[in-house]
């Protein structure tokens, strides 16, 4: 049933999840896919797969690895909303990917390993995530192992992130006593049977704080230092404040076990209210709200033969304000023309379906032949143009070829889909009469991911030698304009001068202290760790 743009719009949250490695994020996504009715078992796609794959990793290379590589985008309905949910790549060598992705949320989950705490990745991430300045959870999982204290964990993400802690729940025990969490908003405890069957929904009793059977249910020990807790909690502990969590000054944290699914169903409750609902995006022209009742859309991520038989390319679109409907006609702003969106799709991991209509908070897969491109703006019809999605400087080089020289026509179109598709950056040498890549990384899982990939989804076998530079900066004139004399910045041994697939100057140095020395003589140039928008000849 259709309803009206703000009926909709209220309806709509959009968000990510980001963790280190192994904190539980693949398990945290199953269980809310499974309490969104997404999948009948924790790892099974409903009535489409047997296989106890993880639904979220998709792609080859992340099931042999086990980690996430590459975002994937679910929707899924619960109590009434629509919930859509990108899973960021859980390694720091993606950040860049991340930052993309985060781009289309308006909120994110921030998950921590109870045991480990705040981890060197999830510390990154988090900061990917204050560059976006967008409200954070936290979900502090595997409380149903032995691990560190809640009030240690807390400490430790304001001391290292910076935000401060407001628990919206308290763990009822630890380790093998944890049998529930107190939902401080709603004061009452929730308590959980335990199951050997982790892959269902986990029987959950609601209790009124202050019901007589409390001290029999969860223990006189355990109740009493419940109690004691909540007081300290209460006297020194920070206040939720709304306007303070928008602005990622507080994050509320919950406590749960993604695994048990202990505490995941009450969590899910209360993020669907307190989650932000859709907020609209800056433009060249100005904000554009999800109220505007105009159609407007970015693409945020481009993704190659997410579907090997059909060899396809879907562009994931953010719809930002107005009406997505199946077969309209958009305008392409960069592209200056009007274009049909014929094949719209919504999204389970790999599996997807046909989509009629979406609203401003939507996720939307568009199948591509080459029309788009990250960062691109799609319109009604008007000329606007949302703020692009930058590129960050690489700091790891590799040149790349074809053993066999008769796979050079799939290694070019290889590359040439993954850059696309931001997985990795390709430079050339132009200037200087060479067209042999050279591929740019932020962090080294990037060449692996993309060896695997042209070997297994293009079939050419490749070699990668490492190049000489640490760093990076693409420069520009101080009125923003390419410069012109870009040959002075090749010194052999200390910096070389490349060029991106859009044509732009990029020079590479030979480690930091290098281009801080360049940042410091050449003060007619401006050296940028972010890729300019400019126009190129």
């Amino acid at each position: 049933m259709t309803h009206s743009l703000p009926e909709e719009i209220a309806r709509r949250r959009a968000f990510a999840i980001i963790s280190h490695p192994d904190a539980g994020k693949t398990t945290l996504t199953e269980k809310m896919l499974l309490y969104g009715g997404a999948i009948r078992l924790a790892g099974e796609v409903k009535s489409r797969r047997a296989a106890r794959t993880a639904t979220s990793d998709w792609m080859a290379v992340e099931k042999e690895r086990g980690i996430s590589v590459t975002t994937s985008v679910m929707q899924f309905p619960y109590h009434g909303l629509q919930y859509n949910l990108l899973d960021t790549p859980g390694h720091q060598d993606f950040s860049e990917d991340t930052y993309r992705t985060v781009t289309a949320a308006d909120s994110a989950i921030m998950l921590i390993d109870a045991a480990k705490g705040v981890e060197a990745q999830t510390e990154k991430l988090f900061q990917v995530c204050r560059l976006r300045e967008m409200p954070i959870f936290t979900f502090i999982n595997k409380m149903d192992r032995e691990g560190r204290e809640p009030l240690d964990l807390m400490e430790e993400v304001e001391k290292l992130l910076g935000i401060h802690c407001v628990p919206v729940n308290w763990p009822i025990g630890r380790g093998n006593r944890f049998r529930g969490v107190y939902d401080r908003r709603r004061e009452c405890v929730f308590l959980f049977e335990r199951s050997d069957d982790k892959s269902g929904r986990a029987e959950t009793v609601r209790i009124p704080w202050g019901d007589p059977r409390l001290p029999e249910l969860i223990g006189e020990s355990d109740l009493e230092e419940l109690k004691e807790e909540l007081e300290l909690l209460d006297m020194a502990g920070e206040q939720f404040d709304e306007e303070r969590f928008r602005s990622g000054d507080i994050t509320p944290v919950f406590f749960g076990s993604a695994l048990t699914n202990f505490g995941v169903e009450p969590f899910l409750e209360t993020f669907g209210d307190m989650a932000p609902l859709p907020t609209g995006r800056p433009a060249k022209t100005g904000h554009v709200p999800p109220s505007h009742p105009a159609f407007t859309g970015f693409i945020f991520k481009i993704q190659a033969n997410m579907d090997r038989n059909h060899r396809d390319r879907i562009a994931f679109l953010r719809v930002v304000s107005g009406r997505f409907e199946r077969g309209m006609n958009a305008y392409h702003v960069r592209a200056g023309r009007r274009m049909r969106l014929g094949n719209a799709m919504m999204f389970f991991a790999n599996e997807r379906e046909q989509v009629d209509e979406a609203w401003a908070g939507d996720i939307v897969g568009l199948y591509d032949t080459g029309n788009f491109a990250i960062g691109d703006t799609l319109t009604a019809g008007e000329e606007l143009e949302f703020e692009g999605i930058p590129s960050f400087c690489p700091e790891l080089f590799m040149s790349v070829r074809a053993p066999n020289p008769m796979k050079r026509k799939q290694l070019d179109k290889g590359l040439q889909q993954l850059s696309e598709e931001g997985a990795i950056q390709i430079l050339y040498q132009p200037d200087l009469g060479q067209r042999e890549p050279v591929l740019a990384a932020v962090g080294r899982l990037q060449f692996e991911i993309v060896k695997e990939r042209l070997d297994s989804e293009y079939n050419c076998e490749v070699r990668f030698d490492s190049l000489p530079f640490a760093a990076a900066r693409w420069i520009t004139a101080k009125d923003g304009t390419v410069p012109e004399d870009v040959a002075r910045f090749n010194r052999a041994g200390i910096s070389a001068v490349y060029r991106d697939k859009h044509g732009l100057p990029i020079v590479l140095f030979r480690d930091d202290w290098t281009a801080k020395y360049a940042v410091r003589n050449y003060e007619d140039t401006l050296f940028l760790q972010a890729a300019p928008r400019v126009a190129v000849a």
